[in-house]
């Protein structure tokens, strides 16, 4: 009987370790927690499935899970076989998020998959709920806070970080809302904020923002950093501290990442980088689900070209495994006083 209570208590102590945003050394994964150790090499920004029909069509009645199994598992299994532990599913809700279809893929594959709270107010508010224009930020992060919570449309599948988009130059009212509404699901739920933003006006907008709400930089990934062609803002974020996500990476552009990385890693700051393809991408409606780009660039060519360029096991080590999971851990970071 007392060795039943032991474990019994042991048990307690994990999940109640896995569910304090107090807590560290977690990161939510579609199967449940695992720990930082465990998310090996890391691709931060991937869609699995995106549905471009807008949020008042799109469903889980758009697609077919099997289908996009058979296309996408193998892209997934390249991927695992080049040494990959983690692909974060960055397709946000009502635009083609499926945590079920995640979970099984992660279980057929091996991959640990993450996917994501929040809402996606890029090109237009196309992709935004009807709720989002007439709720205040405080009841929009009560919605993402219970997915945290809860999991996610009654899956118990939980997110692993807050997925957000503004559109480009100055931030509407509207976006500024979303941003807030990160801001508190952060506070109360440890969660990152990855927020697709591309220039840098918007970035530092949000970052204001996210400060004035209490929370640290360090919680930001500033998603489509690429976008922005003066560099020198990339070392301005990052000396906040927060996360600078070059996530566009393809064979052709392999030399312009490396400049990239080059020129935070000149000014101290390779430990605030991520890297990824946004690749993937099968879409309902199309015939097979579209044309689907695979997520292997990174390793058959940006790997070498910063190996070349002489980065050590180290430094690579610190782009593609230590970098996400500080990045993705579940904790919460409130900014200094």
């Amino acid at each position: 009987m007392r060795k039943y209570i032991l474990l019994g208590f042991t048990l307690f102590l994990f999940l109640s370790k896995c569910t304090d945003p107090a807590s560290e050394g977690f990161i939510m994964t579609v199967q449940g927690p695992i720990s930082v150790s465990e998310i090996g090499k890391s691709l931060i920004h991937e869609h699995i499935l995106v549905d471009f029909i807008g949020a008042d069509s799109t469903g889980y009645h758009r697609w077919n899970r099997a289908e996009v199994i058979k296309m996408v598992l193998p892209y997934l299994q390249e991927i695992r076989n080049s040494g990959c532990s983690t692909l974060i599913d960055c397709t946000p809700a009502y635009l083609g998020r499926d945590p079920l279809l995640l979970k099984m893929l992660s279980d057929s594959s091996g991959l640990n998959i993450l996917t994501n709270t929040g809402y996606y107010g890029a090109l237009n508010n196309k992709y935004l709920p009807s709720h989002t224009f007439r709720e205040t930020a405080e009841q929009i992060a009560a919605r993402w806070i219970r997915e945290w919570q809860d999991g996610i449309d009654g899956t118990g599948i939980k997110p692993g970080f807050i997925k957000t988009g503004v559109n480009p130059g100055m931030l509407s009212d509207l976006h500024k809302k979303l941003i807030k509404a990160a801001a508190i699901t952060h506070l109360k739920t440890g969660l990152t904020i990855a927020s697709h933003t591309g220039p840098a006006l918007p970035a530092f907008e949000e970052l204001e923002i996210l400060a004035s709400e209490g929370v640290a930089a360090s919680a930001f990934i500033w998603v489509h950093a690429q976008s922005e062609s003066d560099h020198s803002t990339h070392v301005m974020a990052a000396t906040k501290g927060a996360w600078i996500s070059l996530d566009g990476v393809s064979e052709e552009n392999t030399k312009d990442y490396v400049a990239m990385i080059s020129n935070l890693k000149a000014n101290g700051l390779l430990d605030r980088v991520l890297v990824s393809h946004d690749a993937g991408w099968y879409t309902p409606g199309e015939p097979d689900g579209g044309s689907f780009r695979g997520y292997t660039a990174l390793f058959t060519s940006l790997l070498p070209a910063l190996k070349e360029a002489g980065y050590s096991e180290e430094e690579l080590t610190q782009l593609l495994v230590h970098n996400p999971a500080n990045a993705f851990e579940v904790r919460i970071r409130k900014a200094d006083k």
